[in-house]
């Protein structure tokens, strides 16, 4: 069985195909797919599909899906929909997400993720080597906790405060395992690990800063609860509606 499927909403770089799915062989250790998550209009839409047809002609477990158009969370909410509901498919455990520009470095990270999972059915993450334990700017959920939400972040967000999500919820509910020696470096600009493209810039612009940051908190305010409840009832198997 398939445990593991890393979720990576991708526009514009689709060289990080094969970075990333390198960067899966040299460390995974569990059948842990690596799904890319695009957009059709994406003018380098065709250049993701020869990248992971390449992947997969070499033997790695590399998938794609797309939607339409949309935002990095529309497109992440949007395949782990495909993995929760694909009919004639058994779910995998754990749904992912990490950025194109996150690299697991710890050999062996993905059954770390499932070991914590199973011990604290929830969200787990790793050291990012930039945010640490603040923040969960790559995470692996527990695909019950997924199907309880009905999401794997807000759809109310664009790209920013995601990762404020997993860490509230993650805490309020008593569900967050944070793993600080298991490295998925984030190689951000704001690090000095990466060059500023486009893409970078067009999400790190104050203006979407302050739009994500109001619909979080105005997301949070009004379902906390609700939110908390289902995770909880997930993890004990208790029937919500």
């Amino acid at each position: 069985m398939d445990s593991l499927t890393v979720v990576v909403p991708s526009r514009s770089r689709p060289h990080t195909v094969a970075q990333l799915a390198e960067a899966f062989r040299d460390t995974c250790t569990e059948r842990t797919w690596l799904l890319f998550a695009i957009d059709e209009d994406d003018p380098a839409c065709g250049e993701y599909r020869q990248a992971v047809s390449s992947a997969n002609a070499h033997g790695l477990r590399v998938a794609r899906v797309t939607q339409p158009s949309g935002t990095m969370v529309s497109a992440l909410n949007h395949a782990a929909r495909q993995l929760v509901d694909a009919p004639g498919q058994v779910a995998p455990e754990a749904i992912g997400f990490m950025g194109d520009d996150h690299r697991p470095r710890t050999k062996g990270w993905d059954r770390a993720y499932l070991d914590a999972l199973t011990a604290l059915p929830g969200i787990v993450y790793g050291n990012d080597l930039l945010q640490g334990a603040s923040l969960p700017t790559q995470c692996a959920i527990a695909t019950d906790v997924v199907r309880a939400l009905g999401h794997m972040a807000p759809a109310e967000l664009t790209h920013l405060y995601v990762d404020n999500y997993w860490r509230d919820l993650g805490a309020a509910a008593g569900m967050l395992s944070y793993l600080p020696d298991v490295v998925i470096e984030h190689l951000h600009p704001m690090a000095g690990k990466a060059q500023w493209d486009d893409g970078h810039r067009r999400v790190n612009q104050r203006a979407l800063y302050e739009q994500d940051r109001q619909a979080y908190a105005a997301y949070w305010a009004r379902h906390r609860d609700r939110d908390v409840l289902a995770v909880r009832q997930a993890r004990t198997g208790v029937a919500h509606g």
